[in-house]
């Protein structure tokens, strides 16, 4: 009788890939379950799509109403209101800057959405809308980084890696976190879905719209499959051999990781190919195959769902709007608002939305001041960050449907009721997928770091 590690150590190249793999999912599942890291109550979802507005969306133009703002459109701000207060470029004598764009009551719920928005506004009894979501950083990558890492600086992990050591993957064939872009990414760049200190198993993996799906995952020229895996199992079993001599777990994730790139050489192909989809599922989501677009990214993640793969992310670029807002926010929500109501209505009506959670958000929110033009100007020019008060919403299995919750005061400067931070609304996606925040726990440098840092509270006012 030998143990399993040094029957793989002596196995000749012949060995078979699939064996290999099953021991390393029952390797991975042991020491998960020896961690503590698995499913701490029953999952609402198995699934996460993220939504991820890069550059702060003016909420207030979208999804916060404030007829009081309206009002006192290009009125001088009163000084009490921004004393002791920090914004990132405007001074604190600012002119009060109300929304351009007409809301009006949506769906059964009532909830009273802005005129850039009327594919979701016809889905509004689907949306959670949180009003009163507050952040503590002011700046772009900082900001990025704390609501997805729960720090203001880069090197912890992100949600999606958290989520994947919590509870790995469904699917063999793909990685269970995938990242995609349309645009460049934020200004804290690839950190957003780093693993940090976390094992580099659970690191996103960005799929591309355009050539090459996954960078460096197809075989170099004249390699065909056979010699393809007969390098691979050579590699697995130096790979192997200095495992045992140094007990180094990041060897086991790089021999992971090749065979997972060589079963991706199959299956990633197909999943980017939308030539299959029916031209009525093409016209939901807007899409056109063989382009890059944010609406080919929101029907690629219905097709990742499809598969099992366990968090999608979404990053959508050029919302940062210091400067013409008037037409560059509207361009935006053309391109986002259909893509994102046919996603949630295909999930609906292929029985998939129960178990998928999506969550739209982003750094923070924009201000109820006017940045830019003059006093003669009775335009929006723009408007700068704004950390205290914005928007986010929930959408999918166990949220309420038709939520309006939280709510910021009548210029829409500070939280007045049921203020949600962001350690709350990562401690309550957590919850969704049946973790246990404050038990999700991390040990490095001497510490048990944890998503939520030492905050966090579940919001189940928003839950079924």
């Amino acid at each position: 009788m030998i143990d399993r590690r040094s029957f793989l150590n002596h196995t000749g190249i012949g060995f078979s890939s699939l064996a290999l793999a099953m021991m390393l999912r029952e390797d991975t599942a042991l020491e998960a379950s020896e961690s503590g890291s698995q499913p701490h109550l029953k999952p609402r979802v198995n699934h996460v799509i993220y939504l991820h507005m890069i550059g702060a969306p003016s909420h207030l133009d979208m999804w916060d109403d404030k007829p009081e703002l309206r009002r006192r459109h290009n009125q001088p701000c009163p000084p009490e209101v921004t004393k002791d207060r920090d914004f990132a470029f405007i001074g604190k004598t600012s002119t009060l800057a109300g929304s351009p764009w007409r809301f009006q009551p949506q769906g059964e719920c009532g909830v009273s959405l802005s005129e850039l928005l009327p594919k979701l506004g016809e889905i509004a009894d689907e949306l959670a809308i949180v009003r009163s979501m507050h952040t503590d950083e002011i700046n772009h990558a900082p900001a990025q980084m704390f609501l997805h890492s729960g720090f203001g600086r880069s090197g912890r992990p992100s949600l999606g890696s958290w989520v994947m050591y919590g509870l790995g993957t469904e699917n063999a064939n793909l990685p269970g976190y995938v990242v995609l872009l349309s645009g460049p990414a934020g200004g804290a760049g690839t950190s957003l879905w780093s693993n940090g200190f976390l094992p580099s198993i659970h690191q996103g993996i960005q799929f591309r719209s355009e050539g090459e799906p996954v960078l460096f995952l197809s075989s170099p020229d004249n390699v065909d499959p056979f010699r393809r895996r007969r390098e691979l199992e050579a590699l697995r079993n130096l790979n192997q051999f200095q495992f045992e001599e140094t007990g180094d777990p990041e060897i086991l994730t790089r021999i992971q990781q090749y065979e997972m790139a060589f079963r991706m050489q199959a299956s990633v192909p197909e999943l980017m190919n939308l030539e299959g989809e029916t031209q009525e599922t093409l016209d939901l989501y807007g899409a056109k195959p063989g382009t890059a677009s944010f609406a080919n990214n929101c029907l690629l993640a219905r097709r990742l769902i499809e598969r099992g793969v366990r968090l999608i992310e979404l990053y959508d670029a050029d919302w940062d709007h210091h400067s013409g807002i008037e037409t560059r926010l509207p361009q935006k929500c053309q391109q986002t608002d259909q893509p994102m109501a046919g996603l949630i209505r295909d999930l609906r009506r292929r029985g998939l939305l129960d178990r998928t959670l999506i969550v739209w958000g982003s750094e923070f929110g924009r201000t109820p001041l006017r940045q830019g033009g003059n006093a003669k100007d009775q335009g929006l020019s723009g408007r700068d960050h704004h950390k205290d008060a914005f928007c986010m919403w929930l959408c999918g299995g166990g949220v309420k449907g038709g939520l309006q919750f939280g709510q910021s005061d009548e210029l829409g400067m500070d939280v007045v009721e049921n203020g949600v931070h962001v350690h709350d609304m990562n401690a309550t996606i957590l919850h969704l997928l049946g973790l246990d925040h404050e038990r999700l726990t991390y040990r490095y440098q001497g510490r048990d770091f944890r998503l939520t840092d030492v905050a966090g509270k579940v919001v189940h006012d928003l839950l079924t």
